[in-house]
């Protein structure tokens, strides 16, 4: 299955929800970051819930940024989606190893540790819109939902989950979110709550073969399902050379024409793609020089 991105709702009772399967643009940011098994799962499912957030902008030029700045040893953790549900990023230790959990399965939360949440949304006002909340446990679903709940006042389920395979690579990867809109019934609420309790883990209903819509079906069990859009996703890094000269003139004239003195070419790598952009000594003496007019 290709990485996509469905969005439906429950017909007359006032809940909606997305479901991704991401297995595609995790591989690829593992490849990329040659992460560990833990960093592995942490940054996908980051990058999962990044995308569905992505796709809810209303604006078509938006973006969204997830911040998880733990305390942990993966240290901090950065995606941004933009509002196609493209996305990109990366985390401060990818090489990161841990033991697994009494449970056997990966410790995300012991890898992000205490620390909290941020969420910047670029919808082209003047200033971007923040929040922030703090980690419940680090394992992201959850952290996710104290967000929702606390800074957008939407209450919210989450489920995120990345299956790494016995060589490493992404098994399978994925998420859903489930939202209440205004208005909603008590009754559709102890509805869902009841699937909730019995639906099986996200990588389960993947590795077992089952398709969004079958696993929308099961999340909203009961309700009648209204499929709205389904969009291909995937890994986009925006870098540019262009982009990595701004960035360099940002960091001063000082510090510019120091780094042209002292090396004969510099480089500079995107932390999201890791691309390499080279500039010479002159061409970075070009860009000061451009500074100045």
């Amino acid at each position: 299955m290709s990485d996509t991105l469905l969005r439906a709702i429950a017909r007359d009772a006032g809940i909606q929800i997305s479901a991704a399967v991401t297995t595609g643009l995790v591989e690829r940011a593992r490849e990329i970051h040659d992460t560990t098994p833990v960093a592995t799962a942490a940054l996908g499912r980051t990058l999962t819930a990044t995308a569905i957030m992505g796709s809810q902008l209303k604006t078509d030029d938006g973006s969204v940024t997830v911040q998880v700045k733990g305390n942990g040893p993966l240290g901090t953790i950065v995606c941004v989606g933009d509002a196609d549900g493209w996305v990109r990023g990366y985390l401060q230790n990818a090489g990161c190893e841990l033991p697994l959990r009494a449970d056997g399965k990966l410790d995300v939360g012991g890898g992000v540790g205490r620390g909290y949440l941020m969420v910047i949304k670029d919808i082209g006002l003047k200033d971007p819109i923040t929040g922030t909340v703090a980690l419940v446990n680090g394992e992201i679903a959850e952290d996710l939902t104290r967000y929702f709940a606390e800074s957008e006042q939407i209450p919210s389920a989450c489920a995120l989950g990345v299956l790494v395979d016995t060589d490493r690579s992404v098994k399978c990867a994925g998420g859903w979110l489930v939202q209440l809109m205004p208005g909603v019934k008590d009754a559709d609420i102890d509805r869902l709550e009841a699937n909730l309790a019995k639906t099986e883990p996200m990588t389960t209903m993947l590795d077992k073969g089952m398709t969004l819509e079958q696993i929308v079906q099961t999340v909203l069990d009961g309700f009648a399902v209204d499929f709205l859009q389904t969009d291909p996703i995937g890994y986009r890094c925006a870098c540019s050379r262009e982009k990595v000269e701004r960035a360099l003139l940002s960091m001063g004239k000082n510090e510019l024409s120091k780094m042209a003195e002292e090396q004969e070419k510099s480089e500079v790598t995107c932390q999201f793609c890791d691309k390499v952009y080279v500039f010479s000594r002159e061409e970075l003496r070009q860009l000061l020089a451009h500074a100045e007019k």
